[in-house]
């Protein structure tokens, strides 16, 4: 199955949700007498066109004017793209259409295109360094989907011939050590643990000297994500790095932070939290098979501009993609590929 298929079926509450909003919204449109030469049924879909399906040249149509300009901002704003980036799709979707019919599949269709407009930019894989290691700090909140997508990461890029190590750095969570065992034993990566409660930053300091004596390519460090005493976090992931500069001054060389699409809107604050804690280089999203929020990465997209490096729509080793914007706008709306 193609990750774009994958995508689209697994994205089903995001994309039904706004595909049926879409199209409810130019089914609103109260109907008018019909004029001369006009068929009565113009501007609205008959039962048996809702029934069989109707091509685009059939479907329904709205004038586009204020009303379904105001009624399109608060589907986006519900579909969790923030007022600001709502209000500005929807007048950049309006614009040259303002007094003219037009059906859902051409505003399925501008809507893609603008979310795409959007992500294209920050659609960026996690960049490759000669430097070896290449220290990659992990940075979310506990819930997040942290500790499976440094297992997903690790497995891929020990399969493209990287030779990985990962840091089992959220030392007061047995669950994620465990996890992340797991994950290493599938990939055939070696993954460094301490004891309960242990110092994160003396792991990764024995995690650097481990990736530096065998020559490997990657060190994945996990982190906590505790983020009611954000003071502590932050000095511990302050502690983490100063370590690791210790060995490379330069490092770590990449900073991922993993959101969690179903929190939606909230992922926002956490990246405005995690920007000051931690040097955030790129973002992975994962989740956004079980949410009807997947609009809050175009929100990120517009507000941040960070890279997007991947998404993930599943459980499994190859539900963590590269983030293609065009795939994933048209996913979002709920168009074909």
């Amino acid at each position: 199955m193609s990750f774009f298929k994958k995508l689209k079926d697994r994205m089903f509450r995001s994309s039904d949700k706004i595909a049926g909003s879409l199209d409810a919204l130019v089914e609103e449109a109260p109907v008018a007498e019909p004029g001369p030469g006009s068929a009565p049924d113009a501007a609205k879909p008959g039962l048996i066109g809702r029934l069989l399906g109707r091509s685009e040249a059939d479907e329904a149509r709205r004038v586009m004017d204020d009303a379904m300009l105001e009624s399109l901002e608060e589907l986006l704003i519900e579909a969790d793209m923030g007022v600001d980036t709502a209000m500005r799709v929807a007048a950049n979707i309006a614009e040259g259409r303002m007094g003219r019919r037009i059906g859902a599949t051409e505003l399925k269709q501008a809507l893609a295109a603008e979310v795409a407009r959007i992500m294209a930019p920050v659609a960026r894989p996690m960049p490759l360094y000669a430097k070896r290691p290449q220290v990659v700090l992990v940075v979310g909140v506990n819930g997040s989907g942290k500790t499976t997508t440094i297992g997903k990461l690790a497995s891929q890029f020990r399969a493209a011939g990287k030779s990985v190590v990962i840091a089992a750095g959220d030392t007061f969570r047995a669950a994620a050590v465990e996890q992340l065992q797991i994950w290493g034993q599938r990939a055939g990566v070696p993954v460094l643990t301490a004891p309960e409660g242990s110092d994160p930053a003396s792991l990764a300091f024995d995690a650097m000297t481990r990736a530096w004596e065998t020559g490997a390519d990657l060190l994945l460090i996990d982190t906590a994500g505790r983020l009611q005493n954000r003071a502590d976090l932050m000095e511990e992931l302050a502690k983490i790095v100063r370590v690791i500069r210790k060995k490379d001054d330069t490092a770590p060389h990449n900073t991922l932070l993993v959101l969690d699409a179903t929190t939606g809107q909230n992922a926002v604050a956490q990246v405005e939290i995690f920007r000051k804690i931690a040097d955030v280089s790129g973002l992975v999203m994962t989740k956004l098979d079980g949410t009807a929020k997947g609009g809050v990465l175009v929100s990120l997209a517009d507000r941040f501009g960070l890279p997007i490096h991947a998404i993930g729509v599943g459980e499994q080793i190859d539900d963590l993609s590269p983030f293609d914007p065009e795939d994933f706008a048209r996913a979002l709306v709920g168009l074909e590929g």
